[in-house]
């Protein structure tokens, strides 16, 4: 089981603050890529009411050293008062493309 690497969710309410999201992440290293997946409806209760929302779903690779700074940088520039930020173990999965994630997330000096 390799639990070095992260999946993070992260709902945006357009393809425009996705798509910043995303570069800022990828160019900060926080993330080796981030896809990006238009056309999701999200359902759920704010402040007593219940919303439907469209939004884009952000999915960030990353590795486990580098999802608090992820997660506190998305906080400063994350337009939602509380957004989603969900980070799950990725268990397996192809050893280059994994080897190439911690690569593109190491620390510049």
């Amino acid at each position: 089981m390799n639990a070095h690497h992260r999946l993070l969710f992260c709902a945006c309410p357009d393809r425009e603050t996705a798509l910043g999201l995303a570069e800022r992440l990828v160019e900060e290293r926080l993330a080796a890529c981030v896809s990006l997946l238009p056309g999701i409806t999200s359902v759920y209760r704010w402040q007593g009411e219940l919303q439907r929302e469209s939004e884009v779903l952000l999915l960030i690779k990353t590795v486990r050293e580098r999802v608090e700074p992820l997660i506190e940088r998305l906080r400063q520039l994350h337009p939602y008062e509380v957004p989603e930020m969900i980070a799950v173990p990725i268990t397996e999965g192809l050893d280059d493309y994994l080897s190439w994630v911690t690569t593109c997330t190491d620390k510049q000096d």
